[in-house]
């Protein structure tokens, strides 16, 4: 019998599904994605697969996922009603967030509504100080308040985040006990098991955002694990993260957090390895679907990993400066930078009488109007279309059928006509401004990095990505593409080539001539001993475990960190030495300059 790893990657407008057999046999799907129930999508496509190759579900030795659920539950605001529990005087870090702005003299900008109204963030009065010590005890009276206060307003999820609990969580364990107690059924997560780490802000919101998408991601995964199981599939699920390793689905129910950009990390995945197979170290992957375009940096044959990034704010600018707009999570992520131009965004006039495309999208319903099943407005697809770049006959292997005459008539109504261009004008001034917003996305994974972009190899894929590559490359002086076998599926294909990966941090904060050899010890063996417990229980034995160490180091006086990782297998006075090194490295690479050289 068979077994076939399974790779399944939901889009915005497509599900795209591979099978791998051992031997390299490969089978492929690609349908419409249910956007009521994404987990249908994977299952009628499993059944078609099955039907057509002649397979069951005891042929699937395992399936590999990367979703987009919990992502649009935060863009589309339909997350759980969430309540939060926080210190007395800090009820308002949601609101006042780090006083970072996408346009620091645009006067008319509007934070993004925060997640947990005003009226469901309940205060105790607490505090323990920055080394762990109890300052004002918390009266559990007080603790019982605040959860009836919540409870009473009918949240579903409760995020629990008080002043330094990454030092000592004693209090926000008592206040967790207390929910269990009062409402087992109603989620509960506190900051000190989402993130033991400094910033107040980025802690708060990584804790309520996991709280946020907790009940959406957990009733997705029973659901998808019913539809398998009545297909007959009983082969484990994994979950792609965002920071590129897979997780169990019942780890991801844990902290969702950690798969809010599931769907672009495995193609940067697979790129990875292609690039690794053709001998190329520097690759900068571009990866268009229908509705969003993601770019991110490969170096030195090594994926670059953000420490914190944002989402739903426009363009997703991974660990660059220019942030403010969406909603900060701080957990360890693929480096990326997204814009909101794919297949399906819509093109239109401006104000001003110009060519606009996006951040619109037709997504996959009703999608491009070329699909014929009920779009009114013109997308990219559709100027593609009219340019001939599509093979109308060809989508998704000849099973859409695309039609030329409505992409035609509804670009001369309203664009060509309009501003009195041709046809083919008109379509290409939309094919050049959804390329030059996609160009953004590149420079900000390189040049905003310090990176020259002709010093590397660009990576297109997905369903439109290699429509626009050489176009791309030549406006960035670069000179070598790569396009993989089935560009459209290479995500889900990347999915096959993932590892599983647990990250666990802790703030320890020392100058380094004021560490202490055996305290760091203690706090590095601690982590190692959460992750190796963790990856047992995934049901790893200790021979197939590797343990990877990291700083996050910054110069004194500095609020941005950089992580470094730790070569020495011994940790020592020379392993200390080599990590500031290293860091000193890095910062000049990053920012051109370091500390100590002119």
């Amino acid at each position: 019998m068979a077994q076939f790893r399974v790779g399944a990657d939901i889009g915005g407008t497509f599900t795209d599904i591979v099978f791998l057999g051992p031997d390299g046999e490969l089978h492929t799907k690609k349908i419409s994605s249910s956007v009521s129930n994404y987990a249908k999508a994977i299952a009628d496509g499993l059944s078609d697969v099955f039907e057509e190759e002649g397979l069951s579900g005891d042929d699937v030795s395992e399936i590999l996922h990367g979703t987009t659920v919990a992502s649009n539950a935060i863009l589309e605001l339909k997350g759980a009603r969430t309540g939060l529990i926080t210190t007395k005087g800090f009820r308002d870090v949601l609101e006042i967030r780090n006083l970072r702005m996408p346009r620091l003299y645009d006067m008319a900008w509007d934070k993004p509504p925060t997640l947990v109204e005003r009226y469901l963030r309940v205060v105790v009065p607490e505090r323990i100080n920055v080394r762990g010590a109890v300052r004002q005890p918390l009266d559990p009276a007080e603790a019982e308040r605040a959860v009836d206060q919540l409870l009473k307003e009918n949240v579903e999820a409760i995020a629990i985040c008080l002043l330094n609990s990454f030092a000592n969580p004693e209090h926000e364990i008592l206040i967790r006990d207390i929910v269990h107690r009062r409402s087992p059924e109603t989620l509960c997560c506190i900051s000190y098991d989402v993130l033991p780490e400094i910033k107040e802000y980025e802690r708060t919101s990584t804790t309520v955002i996991n709280s946020y998408v907790m009940p959406i991601v957990s009733r997705y995964l029973d659901s998808l694990r019913q539809d398998l199981d009545r297909k007959q599939v009983t082969a484990p699920l994994w979950l792609m993260q965002s920071n590129g390793g897979l997780t169990t689905a019942e780890e991801a129910q844990k902290k969702p957090m950690n798969i809010i950009e599931s769907g672009p990390a495995g193609g940067v995945i697979g790129a990875q390895a292609l690039a690794q197979r053709l001998k190329l170290q520097n690759i900068i992957t571009f990866d268009m679907g229908g509705t969003t375009a993601k770019a991110s940096l490969v170096e030195g044959g090594e994926v670059t990993r953000s420490l914190e990034y944002q989402v739903g704010g426009g363009i997703m600018m991974g660990s660059r400066l220019l942030t403010g707009a969406g909603y900060m999570l701080k957990v360890p992520a693929i480096d990326l930078a997204e814009v909101g131009a794919g297949g399906g965004s819509i093109v239109s006039i401006d104000a001003g009488g110009s060519i606009q495309v996006g951040p619109e999208s037709a997504g996959a319903e009703p999608g491009p109007l070329c699909y014929d099943i009920g779009g009114i407005d013109p997308t990219v697809t559709d100027a593609n279309l009219i340019l001939g770049y599509i093979n109308p006959d060809h989508l998704v292997g000849g099973a859409v059928k695309l039609n030329s005459a409505k992409a035609v008539k509804i670009f001369e109504e309203k664009v060509a006509i309009p501003l009195d261009l041709s046809l083919e004008h008109a379509a290409y001034g939309a094919h050049q401004i959804a390329a030059s917003n996609m160009i953004r996305a590149i420079k900000a994974v390189s040049t905003e990095r310090g990176r020259d972009p002709r010093d590397y190899a660009l990576f297109a894929f997905g369903g439109n990505g290699p429509v626009f590559a050489a176009g791309m490359a030549a406006a960035l002086h670069m000179t070598h593409i790569v396009i993989p076998p089935s560009p459209g599926l290479f995500s889900s294909f990347g999915l096959l080539y993932a590892d599983v990966e647990h990250h666990y941090s802790q703030t320890f904060r020392r100058l380094v001539r004021e560490i202490d050899i055996n305290e760091l010890t203690t706090e590095w063996d601690r982590l190692t001993e959460q992750a190796t417990n963790q990856l047992i229980a995934d049901g790893f034995v200790s021979e197939q475990i590797q343990i990877y160490r990291s700083a996050s180091m910054h110069y004194q006086g500095q609020t941005f960190e950089l992580r470094v990782t730790m070569q020495d297998s011994q940790l020592n006075e020379n392993a200390i030495s080599n990590l500031e090194e290293a860091f000193g490295q890095e910062h000049e690479h990053t920012y051109g300059h370091r500390a100590g050289i002119e």
